[in-house]
């Protein structure tokens, strides 16, 4: 197989030019996904398709967990009692927003081998989701427990970052990956086809406005608000919705003449989980974390739900995924692109101030 330099890797994005949008069926993956550029997936049990952007109107049908759709617009219509009032327009009808994850279909052209002098590849998956092979089973994670549990075979979600150790051409003669997730993962190891991970490149992680003085998160976790913003010597520079913790107390305020808490730990991707082992929960392959409070309260990307804007996490700060990777590259420290993790104490990292306006 024909190699390239570790310099060749970073110094280009080259290896993700290859991505081009699928409009029939990839043939690594054996699974069709409409032909839209825009597409929604269905991130619940299942959802009820209205006739009209109205929760009181008639439902004409249901879709059920991982179907994917067009995405033809988002429109505003009620739902009392709720902050989300976004609706997703679909060739059968109206969901509402928040339980379809906005996706699309992208293939990638794939690596033939590891680059020379490097350990492994961060990747980001790009089509909907993709199923994949457990290399060593049994599943070890409460996740992949749950997934086959519902009859359906490993899978990963368009968005998720997750780190790949091993290349091989496959007796069908395409490329697979090996997934094996760096941090927190208690020791699932997959196969899954290459043509759906993008490679990511070091120009893309790399900091943003670094020279800038006084950073500073913002993170207003009152029901009504659910925002968070980025200030530079008091001027915002970026704003996006939230989703804090659902459960009151579990997202945790900066003291009253606080400056913030600091970031002190970040991850290209980590596996996370909670709770006890009866009613805990685990999630693998969450990208572009920033870890501000103790051991398991971050800002991080979500795949899993699409409710900006309310409450609805176990205490971290969900974002969006192109927020998460903004704020990740914004805010301090700077992870190092091979090791995709950094650890630092005191005051080095950017404040986040959390509050309840």
């Amino acid at each position: 197989m024909k190699t390239i330099s570790r310099k060749e890797f970073i110094k280009t994005s080259s290896l993700a030019a290859g991505a081009i949008l699928l409009a029939n069926r990839y043939p690594n993956l054996n699974e069709e996904f409409p032909a839209s550029d825009r597409l929604g997936r269905i991130a619940v049990g299942k959802v009820d398709i209205m006739l009209r952007p109205d929760y009181d109107s008639p439902s004409v049908g249901t879709y059920y967990e991982d179907t994917v759709v067009p995405w033809l617009r988002e429109v505003i219509g009620p739902w009392p009692f709720r902050n989300n009032q976004r609706w997703v327009e679909t060739e059968d009808g109206y969901i509402w927003g928040p339980n379809v994850q906005p996706v699309k279909n992208l293939l990638n052209l794939p690596i033939g081998a590891m680059p020379d002098g490097m350990e492994g590849i961060w990747v980001e998956v790009t089509v909907p989701w993709v199923n994949a092979i457990l290399d060593n089973p049994p599943a070890r994670s409460s996740w992949w427990r749950m997934q086959n549990s519902k009859n359906l075979p490993p899978r990963f979600y368009f968005s998720q970052i997750l780190w790949v150790d091993q290349v091989k051409k496959g007796s069908d003669g395409n490329i697979w990956y090996r997934i094996n997730e760096r941090y927190g993962n208690p020791g699932d190891l997959f196969w899954a086809p290459a043509e759906a991970f993008r490679p990511i490149s070091q120009a893309e992680v790399m900091p943003i406005n670094p020279e800038a003085e006084n950073k500073q998160i913002v993170v207003d976790v009152a029901d009504s608000r659910q925002t968070l913003a980025c200030f530079e010597n008091g001027k915002e520079v970026y704003y996006c919705r939230i989703s804090s913790g659902k459960i009151p107390n579990t997202t945790p305020l900066t003291a009253i003449g606080s400056d913030g808490f600091h970031i002190w730990r970040k991850l290209h991707s980590v596996q996370m989980s909670g709770g006890s082992n009866q009613a805990g929960w685990m999630i693998p392959g969450i990208g572009w974390v920033s870890f501000f409070y103790l051991e398991g309260i971050a800002i991080h990307s979500t795949f899993w739900h699409n409710n900006f804007g309310e409450p609805s996490s176990h205490g971290c700060i969900n974002v969006a995924p192109e927020d998460a990777k903004w704020i990740f590259r914004w805010a301090s420290p700077v992870t190092p692109y091979q090791e995709g993790d950094i650890v630092v104490s005191g005051k080095e990292g950017t404040p986040v101030k959390v509050v309840e306006y």
